[in-house]
């Protein structure tokens, strides 16, 4: 399947319109030879074991992404120690730490362009190799400008690959495992810092560097043999290859059969062979379809969602956790508090899989964003107000009921919903573009992290974190949508303010023999 296939000649796409039956099963299988369309034993592995593997690509760039993030805990302190042989002021640390976020807004633009014209798997393939070229570079850096670009260089590949990632493994999984798959998104960044920080903790920053080079060359070991997205595909007028990458992803139920035949069908009548296609969806402008609402309301939805998961302070606390392990750790070791940190992040994260799975998206978010906001706050209160000193378990405790709360839904939830919100023709730009606002008020967060804690004190940063995700748990609960267990065309009819979801499935079920 890691070969593109040329479109699908127009005499050889036939029109479907809504309530016909598409026949799409092969003709091995129908003589019970039990072959899906790409040759394979179709009972050898299951849909969600090839949706599981598929996703495991983007995934492992994403670990390397969370190690950009966790790269720069491990690597001042060992710049600033007064044997470095790269010695650093305080104010060229904190640009090292700003660094890598600064440049991923725009990785998350130049993500949407490519998205459309490479598609969801090519786009990666290309851009592991800079990815790499980052890590090389920190790893045989010798001076500070150096730093400075591998840094922006892993940075602008955090951007890059954020946009395909989701929305690659969300038009690639099942509506039963989307949730489980995307979330596996946010659980590879927490394992990322969690391998960053150990190897950093252990290790000379250098060799660090080369042991994270070698994620982005998985994820393309993995991708290599993986399909290119149904969705791309059949947006591209390739019906017979969107078909063939579809089988072989989701099998052949009746679930399955029912999403194909909606895919293939919104797609079907797109083509210019249809005949009325031009009077019945004429092409918007993109600056109309970027108005409608179907675009409008996902985009300052899942905006505003990120700006409350930034300025939860999540990753003010991921980049700068030693030295706030110091104020707050409560007489441990700073370095093994922060393992445990991210051990709690790790596990939080797992969780968070299982729970998407189980639980709504919206009652999720809204019970992470409260539990967040209190736990801030009261940290923030028993810096400011208590004595530390008399009770070093509790500053501790709060700090690890934040990370506990903001990993189940604060952190995974934007990353997945960015991947099933926005229409199909739209989501490599949506996705981008909010990714870019993500990463802009990432870049804001660790760039002023360490002036907000100096002009603030601790207690004061970690209150104001906390008031920004209390309020933000009261607009996920007037404004978050529920996405679980729904189709990406059921979700996009909901965005535009229609609703015929039900009405396509009693349609096709009226359609069957």
């Amino acid at each position: 399947m890691g070969k593109e296939h040329q479109a699908t000649p127009k005499h050889e796409v036939q029109p479907l319109v809504l309530g016909d039956k598409v026949d799409v099963v092969p003709a091995a299988t129908k003589a019970g030879k039990e072959k899906d369309d790409l040759g394979a034993p179709a009972k050898k592995f299951s849909p969600f074991v090839r949706q599981a593997f598929v996703a495991a690509g983007p995934v492992m760039a994403t670990v390397s992404s969370g190690m950009t993030t966790g790269y720069s805990a491990v690597l001042l302190p060992q710049l600033l120690h007064p044997n470095s042989t790269i010695p650093i002021t305080s104010n060229q640390a904190s640009w090292i730490a700003s660094m890598a976020p600064l440049p991923m807004a725009l990785g998350c633009l130049l993500a949407g362009l490519l998205l459309d014209r490479l598609g969801r798997r090519r786009s990666q393939l290309v851009i592991c190799v800079p990815f790499t070229v980052g890590w090389v570079l920190l790893a045989v850096a010798n001076d500070l400008p150096a730093i400075l670009g591998g840094r922006f260089l892993t940075g602008l590949c955090v951007g890059l690959v954020g946009p395909p990632s989701m929305i690659y493994i969300g038009e690639t999984a099942s509506p039963a495992h989307r949730g489980l798959l995307l979330a596996a998104i946010s659980l590879a960044v927490a394992v990322g810092i969690l391998v960053a920080h150990v190897l950093g903790s252990l290790l000379h920053w250098r060799l660090t560097a080369w042991l994270c080079a070698t994620a982005p060359i998985a994820c393309v070991a993995l991708l290599c043999p993986s399909p290119e997205s149904p969705v791309w595909l059949a947006a591209k007028g390739n019906l017979a290859e969107a078909t063939r990458a579809f089988r072989w992803l989701r099998g052949f139920d009746d679930a399955a059969t029912l999403e194909l035949h909606g895919l293939l069908s919104k797609h079907a009548v797109d083509q210019p062979t249809h005949p009325t296609a031009a009077a019945k969806a004429p092409t918007l402008p993109l600056w109309r379809q970027l108005l409608q609402r179907s675009f409008i309301k996902p985009f300052l939805i899942i905006t505003i969602f990120f700006f409350i998961m930034q300025f939860s302070g999540v990753n003010a606390v991921a980049f700068y956790t030693v030295s706030i392990m110091k104020d707050v750790g409560g007489g441990l070791d700073e370095y093994v508090a922060t393992i445990i940190l991210d051990v709690v992040r790790v596990l939080m994260s797992c969780v968070a899989c299982v729970l998407l799975r189980r639980t709504g998206r919206r009652p999720l978010a809204v019970l992470s964003a409260a539990v967040t906001g209190m736990s801030l706050l009261g940290l923030g209160a028993v810096l400011g107000f208590g004595d530390p000193a008399r009770y070093p378990w509790l500053p501790t405790s709060l700090l690890v009921l934040y990370i506990t709360a903001v990993s189940l839904g604060l952190v995974p939830l934007p990353w997945v919903m960015a991947g099933e919100v926005f229409p199909a023709n739209l989501r490599g730009l949506g996705g981008g573009a909010t990714s870019a606002f993500a990463f802009i008020y990432f870049f804001s967060v660790v760039k002023t992290g360490p002036e907000l804690f100096a002009a603030l004190t601790p207690a004061g940063a970690f209150a104001a974190y906390g008031a920004v995700a209390l309020g933000g748990s009261i607009f996920l609960l007037a404004f978050l949508p529920e996405t679980k267990n729904r189709t990406l065309q059921e979700i996009e009819e909901e965005m535009a303010g229609r609703h015929p979801g039900r009405l396509l499935r009693r349609k096709a079920e009226l359609a069957e023999p």
